[in-house]
């Protein structure tokens, strides 16, 4: 991924009183203050492979789009440029920031009109990696929302960062090509029983693939990420899809997982295989010992011959990439936590994901306690400062990816087994499991929730807050 400079996009600016708006279209007279952070939304053209060549949409003309470094409590003025046709939503995810700015039109956030600008400050935090994406919902259109090439890792860098490491990448995975299918994705871990009966309604769409890219390349296309014996490399990963939940190894190495959606883990444990549902993030330091040429890259062969792979190339070092099919060890946020107690909630709020199949040639339908999201609903209350307890109950085969806008939660219980300490803001529950989450919210205003699967998001799957 494209590397840009704190230079280039950060200056000291004192912090603005409210929101500041410029509704002028992009050929009017630019504003006179300069901004610190300009993201402009294009079509364009990306060579993902020899002779293959995606038209997506995307950030300042590349997918990803530039890397964005910005720096904790440092307020910074952003400048959004929208060159389609189409009204968009840029979503900062995992900051804590006001609604009106975060980019979801459920929180009544601004949005970027059609060959339209707009202007405001946000102050970036918390630190660690967080990402941006559009949050259109393109509902059956897959030339639309995160189907596109509309995302870029931003890194928040701490006010003091001890890390040790000798170098790092940027790493974000996405799929490309989606079509309409039949085919339902099976998990590879064994599920509980179904606690009720199975819908007998046959399922609905889901979502395929033809391509697969890390960093807007297949496996073999474009340069690969050069390293030394003896280094420490800090690996930061992004699963940017818009409904794929993957599996990543290096073979020959390990991975010490020491932040989870950019949060620092109170464990940093060792693992051959990491898990990212849609739009976790990772962060991992692979000590560099086993020289060659390696295939960093999905365990699915499928979906690494197509692309979802990069190689890791040691100085020196010449022949074909290996791939190494790494140990089946399963993915588990426990791992990473303490064994202390944590404070008792003010109060526990039940979250059980259900589904409506849609039928051969319908889409299901999901539902957050018995209902799907209805903009017309009155937001349900949550109250600054209290202790809520998130009860995911996955009461569905399917494995989603949920995420709370504008906060992060702390894990307390994973599958029947309690924790403490692990700070996420996507957190992926899987097929007729339950996972308890805690958050205190500390920022007024609405609050979205949503299953990050991008056409679960679209069907249903959403419950909108309001913290005061």
């Amino acid at each position: 991924m494209m590397s840009t400079t704190r230079r280039d996009f950060l200056s000291h600016v004192p912090a603005a009183a409210g929101l500041m708006l410029a509704g002028c279209r992009q050929e009017e007279a630019p504003p006179a203050a300069r901004a610190d952070l300009t993201l402009r939304i294009g079509n364009l053209l990306v060579d993902i492979s020899k002779d293959h060549t995606i038209s997506t949409i995307g950030y300042n003309g590349s997918v990803p789009g530039p890397l964005i470094r910005l720096k904790e409590g440092a307020p910074v003025l952003v400048d959004l440029f929208n060159d389609t046709e189409s009204s968009e939503l840029v979503h900062w995810h995992a900051q804590v920031i006001p609604a009106d700015v975060d980019g979801a039109e459920e929180e009544k956030s601004l949005a970027v009109p059609a060959h339209g600008h707009l202007r405001y400050r946000l102050t970036p935090a918390p630190s660690g990696a967080r990402f941006v994406h559009t949050h259109v919902m393109p509902m059956s259109d897959l030339a639309r929302g995160t189907y596109t090439g509309q995302f870029a890792f931003v890194y928040i860098e701490p006010k003091s960062n001890p890390g040790r490491y000798d170098q790092e990448f940027f790493l974000a995975t996405h799929e490309w090509e989606p079509f309409y299918t039949t085919a339902e994705e099976e998990e590879e871990e064994p599920a509980p029983a179904p606690r009720k009966k199975k819908d007998e309604t046959p399922n609905g769409w889901e979502i395929g693939y033809q391509r697969f890219t890390i960093n807007g390349k297949c496996l073999g296309h474009g340069e690969p990420l050069r390293v030394k014996e003896g280094q420490r490399v800090l690996f930061h990963l992004l699963n940017a899809s818009a409904t794929e939940n993957i599996k990543l190894a290096l073979p020959g190495h390990r991975f010490q997982v020491v932040a989870l959606d950019g949060n620092p883990v109170p464990h940093p444990s060792l693992v051959d295989v990491i898990e990212l549902g849609t739009a976790e993030r990772v962060d991992a330091i692979v000590e560099m010992t086993n020289p060659g040429i390696w295939i960093l890259g999905t365990p699915k062969d499928d979906d690494r011959k197509n692309g979802m792979g990069i190689v890791v190339e040691y100085a020196n070092k010449t022949g074909a990439p290996r791939w190494i099919a790494p140990p089946k060890t399963p993915w588990d946020y426990t791992l990473f936590g303490e064994s202390r107690a944590v404070p008792n909630p003010d109060e526990t709020i039940q979250l059980a994901f259900g589904k409506v199949n849609g039928g051969t040639g319908g889409f299901n339908r999901w539902t957050i306690n018995g209902k799907s999201y209805d903009p017309n609903d009155t937001p349900r209350l949550l109250h600054k400062g209290r202790r809520y307890r998130l009860v995911f109950d996955n009461q569905t085969d399917d494995a989603h990816p949920v995420h709370l806008h504008r906060n992060s939660f702390e894990l307390t219980s994973v599958w029947g087994k309690p924790t403490a300490g692990v700070m996420k803001d996507v957190v992926l529950v899987k097929g007729y499991r339950k996972i308890e989450a805690d958050v205190t919210p500390a920022m007024d205003g609405l609050t979205l929730f949503h299953c990050h699967q991008q056409l679960h998001m679209d069907y249903g799957f959403k419950l909108l807050f309001n913290v005061a």
